[in-house]
């Protein structure tokens, strides 16, 4: 298809703002992609760049955190349409990078950072108002405190290889143009590039960058070995499509649990709890279910890592 936008359709160019089908998760399809859409359209035409609309949302998911502090119900109601704003732009920003082609690591880092002010600013919101509001907490105030760090490890984890495994899932469905996954052997060496003097803030990110990548691939060994002989393998990078295709048909029923680790079921146990006004229950609900539903998903992405090493060590691809 070409790229040219005269000869898109509308239709077609919203398809190609999406990652992939195999991807994306039935409530993003059904609400945030059709508005990151939209705003990402709008921002087209003025000239914003995906990177000042992940700024953007940042600061409306400090301003849902905040308002969360409150008993109020209906000041709990505006913060959650403030989230639900901030995550329309954290779509958004993906969408018209793909769009633009504006790609950039900086970009990557930034959007993941974002969830993370949203939900730090949250979680010190439900710790302060725990203790003013709950007679349990107000007794013990270091159990919410000490919940919510636990939980914030938990939270970061399990978004981390939640987005691991959609990456690794798109490099066999469309390849490296399609995909963001990236070695820590590779980072190393272009963070060893770098100067502190003269490339600090590059440095400092990549950093960060780098040791985020190296937690993903030490939760996933059975993966780095799969990557490894399919390098030793296949070391012009032309992975057979027979092996692509058998990748992806087993990967793809775990990109559910991907996406139940992601945003959106978070944000209907945050909201939820609380219309029940017991927020400490997010908490809880991030410490069973969705940690559950991470050690499950582990074990099943490293057995197929497995079967599939096993497959090319007997040379049947």
């Amino acid at each position: 298809m070409s790229n040219d936008s005269s000869s898109s359709t509308p239709k077609s160019s919203y398809r190609d703002s999406l990652k992939s089908m195999d991807t994306e998760e039935h409530i993003d399809l059904a609400f945030y992609r059709p508005i990151g859409y939209a705003w990402a359209c709008l921002a087209k035409k003025l000239g914003v760049t995906p990177n000042a609309i992940t700024i953007a949302s940042i600061f409306l998911g400090l301003g849902a955190g905040v308002l969360f502090y409150f008993p109020e119900l209906w000041l709990n109601v505006i913060g959650m349409l403030l989230l639900v704003w901030a995550n329309s732009f954290d779509s958004a920003d993906g969408q018209l990078a793909r769009m633009t082609h504006q790609y950039s690591r900086l970009g990557r880092i930034l959007d993941g950072l974002s969830g993370d002010f949203w939900f730090a600013a949250i979680y010190v919101a439900i710790c302060l108002r725990e203790n003013v509001t709950s007679e349990f907490f107000m007794a013990h105030h270091w159990v919410i405190w000490v919940m919510a760090v636990v939980t914030g490890l938990c939270h970061a984890k399990q978004a981390a290889m939640a987005d691991y495994y959609r990456q690794f899932h798109l490099y066999f469905l469309k390849g490296d143009e399609g995909s963001e996954l990236e070695t820590a052997f590779t980072l190393k060496r272009q963070l060893a590039s770098l100067s502190w003097k003269k490339n600090f803030w590059k440095k400092l990110t990549l950093s960060t960058y780098t040791n985020y990548t190296l937690q993903q691939e030490a939760t996933a060994p059975a993966m780095q070995r799969l990557r490894r002989e399919l390098a030793k393998r296949f070391p012009d990078g032309k992975i057979p499509s027979k092996f692509r295709e058998d990748f992806r048909r087993k990967s793809l029923p775990l990109m559910k649990y991907t996406n139940i680790l992601s945003f959106n079921w978070r944000t209907i146990a945050l909201f939820t709890s609380l219309f029940l006004t017991m927020p400490w229950l997010y908490f809880a609900f991030e410490l069973t279910v969705l940690n559950i539903l991470l050690i499950y998903m582990v074990v099943r992405h490293e057995r197929i890592c497995r079967y599939f090493t096993r497959e090319l060590q007997e040379g049947k691809y």
